[in-house]
Formats: structure tokens, C-alpha cells, sequence
């Protein structure tokens, strides 16, 4: 809010004139929880996307899905052991917590601030930090989001929400859909063929009892250009993480 207040480009985004005052910090916060509410980031989403289908600007038979761990708010050290009596914090502001020997994880613990968020740690040997996990769903002709989910990030989150989107592609008899090697599991290849989607993801030959995408798919040159294809979706992630201010949420 302060940078409005002597930015001329930020006034004149907002719609203010050099000499109207900037709203307060709270005015702004209670407009976003409006926002939230009214869920009109959803219908604008669905506005842009019926404008392009009808423009022909959308595949409605190749798509790509993916997703990312977006950050919470709430700190590490409002993570308690679940049912655990609260006592006082020394400091309320910032209150001393010793971790040290406690092993902590989502079945024992939970944030009291955010208590939807859960530990989850980008890969291995990486640190654990409270999140919820955001999907998309690209088509693959120009890389526009048609779609879009937050779930908890419970592990399988990533591949429940792909199938959700999957089920609201309207229209077409038969679709792809690309991904990366997290989707390569046989529940995910198999509930995608019942809903007549050809699961065009990317082998994980390391996954025990080895891959769901047999040679069949794999021969197919429909198969390399949707691997090819779905490195839109990455870029997508990257404007709404840095433009969009999406990494913490």
C-alpha cells in the first residue's frame, strides 16, 4: 500500500487520481476476502476461457496438467502436536518453540493459525514447510490455463485434482493429457482410460513395479509432441509465482 501512495503508474492501475488519498491497509484486505467469497477469480477465469473456445483459440482434445506447492502464511512454529493443551506463549508476537528432538509430521501435528495447510517438502533432502498444493489444467494449442484447483498437499493431491479437472473438460469423445512423472501411477493411468483420456505422462522407470505407460502409447507421435507440449505449463507456474505473487498464499 505505501508504494501506491508515490507511484504514479500504481494510481493510475488502481483507478486514483495524484490527488485522491490511498485507501487503508484494511480496506484492501477486506475487498480480498470479498473477492474470495464472491469466487470472482473463478468466473473471470471461466469468461476468458469461453471467450477463446469461442474464438477457436483452445484445443479441446490435448491437454497438460500439473502442480506446484504454494506456501501458507502461518510460521512453523504455530505447528502443534494435535490435541495438545496450548499454554500461553511467552511472547505472542514471537513465541520461543524448541523442536529439537520432536519429530513432527501431519498425522501428529497440525498449525493452529492454518490448520488446512500441512507440512510438505518439495523432493528429497529438501526442508518441510506448511503448504497446499496448486493444479492447473493447460490446453496444449496456446498454453492457456482452462482450469484450476487447490487441494492439501496430502501426497496424492497432484494427481486427485488432475483427475477432477479432467472429468469437466466438456465436449470432445477423446482427450490427452501430458504430465510429468508424478502422474505415472497405475491408478491414475487407469482411472484416466475409464473417462476416455489417453494418459500421455512421462515414464518413471524407477517407480516400484515399474511404469504404467507401455510401448503402446509411448510409439505414438501424439505421445513426443505432448511431452513436448507440456513445458507450457511450467511457464505458467513461473508468472503466477513471481508476476502474480502466488508462492505464498
Amino acid at each position: 500500500m505505501e508504494e501506491i501512495d508515490y507511484s504514479v503508474l500504481f494510481l493510475w492501475f488502481v483507478g486514483l487520481n495524484l490527488d485522491e488519498p490511498v485507501w487503508d491497509a484494511t480496506v484492501f484486505t477486506k475487498n480480498r476476502d470479498r473477492l474470495l467469497d464472491g469466487d470472482v477469480a473463478r468466473e473471470f477465469l471461466a469468461e476468458v476461457v469461453r471467450q477463446a473456445r469461442e474464438k477457436n483459440h483452445t484445443s479441446d482434445e490435448h491437454f497438460t496438467v500439473d502442480g506446484t506447492l504454494i506456501e501458507a502464511w502461518a510460521s512453523l512454529k504455530s505447528v502443534q502436536r494435535k490435541g495438545e493443551k496450548r499454554t500461553p506463549p511467552d511472547d505472542p508476537g514471537n513465541p520461543a518453540v524448541d523442536f529439537h528432538g520432536e519429530k513432527r509430521s501431519n498425522e501428529t501435528h497440525e498449525s493452529r493459525t492454518d490448520p488446512d495447510a500441512l507440512l510438505a517438502r518439495k523432493g528429497n533432502g529438501k526442508e518441510a514447510r506448511l503448504s497446499c498444493n496448486g493444479n492447473l489444467l493447460l490446453e496444449n494449442r496456446n498454453g492457456l490455463i482452462v482450469n484450476a484447483e487447490v487441494f492439501q498437499a496430502n501426497g496424492t493431491a497432484e494427481r486427485d485434482a488432475a483427475l477432477v479437472m479432467l472429468e469437466r473438460i466438456p465436449g470432445a469423445d477423446r482427450v490427452t493429457v501430458a504430465a510429468d512423472k508424478a502422474y505415472d501411477a497405475r491408478d491414475f493411468a487407469a482411472e484416466c482410460r475409464n473417462m476416455q483420456v489417453t494418459p500421455h505422462v512421462a515414464q518413471n522407470v524407477n517407480r516400484s513395479g515399474g511404469s504404467a505407460i507401455d510401448g503402446r502409447t509411448r510409439r505414438h507421435v501424439g505421445y513426443q509432441i505432448s511431452q513436448r507440449k507440456r513445458k507450457r505449463i511450467e511457464e505458467s507456474f513461473g508468472w503466477l509465482k513471481t508476476i502474480a505473487l502466488m508462492r505464498q498464499v
